[in-house]
């Protein structure tokens, strides 16, 4: 069947970029079919994809604003307190939604964690690899799984990003005893970066890749500096993950320091390097997982996801974790060099997005 093209409007949440940098392999393929893209974001986000996509049409869409602790234990309380302020912005988004696609005359929606932006007017698709998430006890888990689906359960149809069967990245997060009503869709590893395994000589010892909300990142940045400061021989590049900021930090005779770097520069930045460093972000393991890149990740204190996945993929030999009250550059370097390192093959893997995406197009 041929494709019809169309308008649709992609939205990724607020929540640290990687919302936004898995949007851009949706992007392509969207773009690929000749469809229409607009996208919906602000700040920091936006600033990246209009780096990324100069040529298309961005619409300004308010943020949920979210801001950590930092204290990891007072995290999960801080997130709760701004509970309130999240449903607040998920009524205003359905405001938003229904105003913006008569205006725009769209024809589907994909929201990337945004649990607003689903309507009765078009097929709206869902983007997620948390179906199930982390609690302090189950008893929480299952109240919180219960909103969670009653939001993703008004959407057409839910991808997640993420390999179906045992052998997967995310675990129970994406695997879940019990599914979402509507259909539910794996397509694999959602990169920026191209998974083919490319050899490369080493220009840096390690890059660390900076992400996540404040004052988290900064406070790891910080760490990071002081201790590199002690390390005058080895060669590191630390990209801040500040693609709005105009503060620029020196580089020094061994550390270059970037705010921020084009898709192609960074990629061959961490092909570069030896290890990286990075958060246990979900779409930061998933583009250290698509490059088989060796990495030493580090969860942000009190994100009971991050910690989940610093520790699964521990387990599976895919990384190697540390937490970040116990992080010594030295000795995790030290250690990561001796880790049994064991990433998984991809070629059979990653190649459901195309499938999904042309599926849902042709269906609706």
């Amino acid at each position: 069947m041929k494709l019809a093209f169309k308008t649709i409007l992609i939205a990724p949440l607020d929540w640290g970029l990687g919302h936004a940098t898995r949007s851009i392999p949706v992007i392509r393929s969207l773009i690929k079919a000749n469809n229409t893209v607009i996208i919906a974001t602000s700040g920091n986000q936006k600033s990246l994809l209009q780096k990324e996509f100069p040529s298309l049409k961005f619409i300004e869409l308010f943020g949920y604003n979210i801001h950590y602790t930092k204290s990891g234990r007072s995290l999960p309380i801080a997130l709760l307190k701004q509970a309130f302020k999240i449903f607040r912005c998920i009524k205003q988004e359905k405001k938003w939604l229904e105003k913006i696609i008569d205006k725009e005359e769209i024809d589907i929606l994909i929201s990337d964690n945004r649990f607003g932006l689903s309507t009765q007017k078009v097929p709206c698709v869902f983007i997620t690899h948390q179906l199930q998430i982390q609690a302090q006890n189950k008893w929480l888990e299952k109240i919180i799984q219960s909103i969670n689906y009653s939001y993703i359960n008004q959407f057409t149809e839910c991808w997640v990003p993420d390999f179906e069967g045992a052998n997967n990245i995310a675990g129970r997060l994406s695997h879940p005893s019990v599914m979402p009503i509507i259909p539910v869709k794996y397509i694999g590893i959602l990169s920026r970066f191209d998974n083919k395994n490319k050899q490369q000589v080493y220009t840096y010892d390690c890059c660390f890749l900076l992400s996540g909300p404040e004052p988290q990142r900064t406070l790891l940045e910080e760490k990071i500096l002081h201790q590199l400061n002690n390390e005058k021989k080895m060669r590191c590049c630390l990209i801040r993950g500040l693609p709005n900021s105009i503060h620029v930090l020196p580089s020094t005779e061994n550390i270059t320091i970037k705010n921020h770097l084009p898709e192609k520069e960074l990629e061959q930045i961490i092909l570069q390097s030896e290890f990286i460093i990075a958060r246990s972000g979900y779409t930061t393991v998933m583009e250290i997982i698509a490059l088989q890149k060796k990495a030493i990740i580090i969860a942000t204190p009190g994100q009971t996801e991050q910690h989940y996945l610093a520790d699964k993929l521990m387990q599976q030999h895919w990384c190697y974790s540390v937490n970040q009250h116990e992080f010594v550059f030295a000795d995790a370097y030290e250690k990561a060099k001796a880790f049994n390192y064991s990433l998984p093959e991809l070629s059979h893997k990653n190649n459901n997005l195309k499938k999904v995406v042309e599926d849902f197009l042709n269906e609706h």
